[in-house]
């Protein structure tokens, strides 16, 4: 017999995390408006009393993947910082290897990353922040050394974040390029550019 509506052996940690999953994967495919409470449990295999055990709504759990993404994204964009004392040969290796974390996140979260790009009200705002602490990684490293201090870091920052946000749906989620392609490639373009 299920306790208090989950599953038979599933424990509150598991059922939420379900729910969790469920509900990304739902928003992501038919986006808020459509996508349906009683649909969530039915494929969670759980009762509606059980999902507001753990949610007061359908806007509280969206809310809360919107936050899980801010918070997952905004982690891996401050990890990406380069620290100092890397000689000059590792530079784009390093770099390539923190945008590479990013694309992984976006390859191993696909209906998260939906919803926090593309989906949500705050998509908008979330890669706002992004840019911002893009930028500011920038200009910690320019003072390291690694880059010019004249750069408009800002333009590189909403560069990046643009570039991020189209080759994720466009070549990342298609099975075009792999995110370690994909950061190789961008690693490149902005280090050295298109020039022989």
């Amino acid at each position: 017999m299920a306790q208090r509506g989950r599953k038979k052996g599933s424990n509150g940690e598991e059922s939420r995390a379900l729910l969790l999953r469920i509900a990304a994967d739902e928003f992501a495919e038919n986006g808020y408006y459509e996508t349906k409470i009683s649909d969530i449990v039915k494929k969670a295999e759980v009762t509606q009393p059980t999902f507001y055990l753990y949610f007061k709504s359908k806007e509280a759990i969206f809310e809360e993947l919107e936050d899980l993404f801010r918070a997952r994204l905004s982690s891996l964009t401050m990890n990406s910082l380069l620290e100092e004392g890397l000689d000059e040969a590792s530079l784009p290796e390093r770099i390539a290897d923190g945008l590479s974390a990013i694309f992984h996140f976006f390859a191993e979260n696909r209906s998260l990353g939906r919803i926090g790009f593309y989906i949500s009200p705050l998509a908008a705002d979330i890669k706002a922040q992004m840019a911002d602490q893009i930028e500011q990684n920038l200009f910690k490293e320019a003072k390291s050394g690694y880059f010019h201090e004249n750069a408009d870091m800002g333009i590189v920052a909403a560069s990046l974040v643009g570039a991020i946000e189209y080759l994720t749906a466009a070549r990342l989620w298609t099975g075009a390029n792999t995110a370690d392609e994909l950061a190789k490639e961008v690693v490149s373009i902005i280090l050295y550019g298109l020039k022989k």
